[in-house]
């Protein structure tokens, strides 16, 4: 079970962003997307979510085409992490990570009594529950992103695709989101996230794919791809490589 992209154009009505991609991203994987600022990673996902249509190639989702499923079929499947955001009304944090399980009832349906259990899981398994009643305006950065996981789990999604997901958190979380990341992956998830720091990837990814103002540079194992020099292809600095006691590889700019 698989999405997969081929031969994929994306953008806007009014300006195409990216071509040429292919990619997969299977059930119990974890895939990470590198790529400078500006490479149009944002408007990638948003097109493998649906939420943009592709200007042309294929898009699919386990067998059928994205195109032709219905927005709660996509929601039940394809679970969604934005970069934090501040929000602009005070939902108490348990309610915006059950806004998450609207896709299996629709926004104007009660909650039922797993939909509170699903959601009183995500929190402690976010270890966030001691938020559920603070408005999720009043809380930091950082615990924002938290909660954005924490709905997106709620969905009970087949993959899950987030956006920098480390990008505001302190050194502490970041560390936990990119274990829940690994776990979702043992659990049979697909992950997809992206990332500006290429050791996240080589830690926590199976996968890697490269990409530059929209064109895809390389695509590969992460222990075989990530390397000084596709990293200064990538990025257009000098690379450091350092080892630790235990050999394990770690990538610093130049």
């Amino acid at each position: 079970m698989t999405l997969a992209a081929s031969q994929l154009v994306y953008g806007y009505r009014e300006r195409i962003i990216g071509r040429d991609i292919a990619l997969s991203l299977e059930r119990g994987e974890v895939l990470a997307l590198l790529g400078p600022n500006g490479s149009g990673k944002t408007t990638l996902l948003k097109t493998l979510l649906g939420l943009l249509p592709p200007r042309s190639g294929s898009l699919m989702l386990d067998g059928a085409r994205l195109a032709s499923l219905s927005p709660a079929q996509r929601a039940r499947a394809l679970g969604y992490v934005p970069q934090a955001h501040a929000g602009t009304f005070a939902f108490t944090v348990r309610a915006v990570v059950l806004m998450g399980r609207s896709a299996h009832g629709g926004l104007l349906s009660a909650p039922s009594a797993r939909d509170h259990a699903v959601v009183q899981a995500m929190l402690e398994r976010l270890g966030i529950e001691r938020l559920a009643e603070q408005p999720y305006t009043l809380i930091s950065g950082g615990e924002r992103q938290l909660v954005l996981i924490a709905r997106a789990l709620a969905q009970e999604p087949a993959y899950v695709i987030l956006d920098e997901p480390t990008a505001s958190l302190d050194f502490g979380n970041q560390g936990r989101v990119m274990r829940e990341i690994r776990r979702l992956a043992a659990e049979g998830l697909g992950v997809l996230f992206t990332t500006h720091d290429p050791n996240q990837a080589l830690r926590h990814a199976d996968r890697v794919m490269m990409i530059r103002e929209g064109q895809p540079i390389a695509s590969g194992r992460a222990e075989e791809l990530l390397t000084p020099e596709r990293l200064q292809e990538l990025y257009g600095v000098g690379i450091e490589t350092v080892r630790d006691g235990d050999g394990r590889v770690a990538f610093l700019p130049g």
